[in-house]
């Protein structure tokens, strides 16, 4: 793949895998990091099977953060909570596929209070059902993980479905960037890249490292490099 006019991966470290009962120093570690975003995940216990956190816990987040909150919605009938995840401090919203009946509807929503709009696919989803939309997203998220836990491990079909995902963006002059969340390590990351990967999602292998910050600024390198040998 050509990378000629590509820019870098951007590198967004889940929260989720964060210390929850030091929220405020995690945060702040993480302002002069490799991190370009701060990946938030919201779940309701209803759409996956856990609870996780929302619009308090972003608030205090956002209070601390330097980088912009990519709050991803794993969680039923978002478009009743769009507005005040936005309040809270959510640069960009993602909703999935799954739980929107009128996706449309809500990405409209989502870009009228200002945020970059986003879609997220779970394993079981194929990509072409993005295709009348993809060239209304800023975003689209694809679970290479069954939402609802950390931890878990990569989904090999995730680079294939990447290839198409990106395929299908370029035949609908979709700009959007494609976001790879779930299992996430150094191991696969530049392969993901290769793909067509904008931004990888990375959870327990940054913050169950022995130095989350020294493990962002590997990855950065490596992404660095592994672009730079493409173009050669």
């Amino acid at each position: 793949m050509n990378h000629s006019h590509r820019p870098a991966p951007l590198l967004a470290p889940s929260l989720l895998a964060s210390d929850f009962a030091n929220l405020q120093a995690e945060t702040e570690r993480l302002a002069h990091s490799a991190a370009d975003w701060l990946h938030c995940d919201v779940m309701d216990g209803r759409f996956v099977p856990n609870i996780s956190f929302g619009i308090p816990v972003l608030q205090a987040i956002h209070r601390h953060a330097q980088q912009p909150l990519d709050v991803h919605l794993m969680i039923e009938e978002p478009q009743h909570y769009l507005a005040a995840f936005r309040d809270a401090g959510a640069a960009n919203l993602t909703v999935h596929y799954e739980a929107c009946t009128h996706l449309n509807r809500v990405i409209q929503q989502i870009k009228s209070l200002g945020c970059r709009a986003g879609v997220a696919l779970n394993p079981h989803t194929p990509v072409w059902v993005l295709e009348d939309i993809a060239a209304d997203l800023d975003l689209v998220c694809i679970m290479s993980v069954n939402p609802g836990f950390g931890g878990q491990s990569f989904i090999p079909n995730t680079l294939r479905k990447v290839a198409a995902l990106k395929e299908l963006l370029v035949d609908c002059g979709s700009r959007a960037l494609i976001e790879i969340d779930g299992g996430v390590t150094t191991e696969n990351a530049t392969a993901l890249v290769q793909a067509g990967a904008d931004v990888l999602v990375a959870g327990s292998f940054v913050f169950n490292s022995p130095d989350p910050i020294a493990t962002l600024a590997e990855m950065r390198e490596m992404l660095t490099t592994a672009l730079t040998s493409d173009l050669d």
